[in-house]
């Protein structure tokens, strides 16, 4: 599926994403008041299948997560997933403070929405500030289930469905947090990406602008 971009546009798309992480980090630091690292050593395209596979083989089939559809010059879905496990560390580690069980399971829709609205907000915002467009997101929902249920949301996924995939390492208060960012575009939104991301790199190329000043 990577060959769906070259290796240019892949880089420069990784580039957006970290750029857009980077950002998110910082919203949730000012949030918690305390350092957030979050990184996001490589992003691939997968088939959904893939990336259901890769979930079911690394994690439990008890998984957490985020989903916003995002509308625009590209359409699609985006999903912040945890293991579940992890979902409450987080809110233990966004909320701060010792909080019992049920305080935690209490926060944790609240919690999450927030993460994953700031997360996956700071990752499409940048991304169209980049590239030049603007994306309209909808509100989060909280999801729970096995990996596929993530991939197959109503209306039913066209065909021919590709998913960015990234592999995400949050570290806050000193808990080690991982997770997937996944965004889920059909053919024709990713062909409208890659021309987006041909015209970014004809800019940040042409001497005038460098990718860095975006950031």
């Amino acid at each position: 599926m990577s060959e769906l971009l070259n290796e240019l546009e892949l880089d420069a798309l990784t580039e957006m994403v970290n750029i857009g992480v980077n950002r998110a980090a910082a919203s949730l630091r000012e949030m918690v008041g305390e350092q957030v690292h979050l990184s996001v050593p490589k992003v691939s395209l997968v088939g959904r299948d893939h990336a259901i596979a890769t979930l079911s083989a690394s994690e439990s089939v008890n998984l957490v997560g985020v989903h916003q559809v995002f509308n625009g010059d590209i359409t699609g879905r985006a999903l912040l997933i945890f293991p579940d496990t992890k979902s409450l560390e987080l809110v233990r580690a966004v909320a701060g403070g010792e909080l019992s069980l049920e305080e935690i399971i209490e926060l944790e829709h609240e919690a999450l929405a927030e993460v994953g609205n700031i997360v996956l907000n700071g990752c499409l915002a940048t991304m169209a500030n980049m590239l030049q467009r603007n994306l309209k997101m909808s509100l989060p929902e909280i999801l729970r289930g096995e990996p596929a249920t993530f991939f197959n949301l109503a209306p039913p996924p066209d065909a021919g469905e590709v998913v960015m995939f990234l592999y995400i390492n949050f570290a806050i208060r000193n808990r080690d947090i991982r997770g997937y960012i996944a965004m889920l575009m059909d053919i024709p939104s990713l062909a409208a990406l890659k021309v987006l991301l041909g015209e970014f790199i004809e800019r940040t190329a042409g001497g005038d602008a460098s990718s860095h000043e975006s950031a």
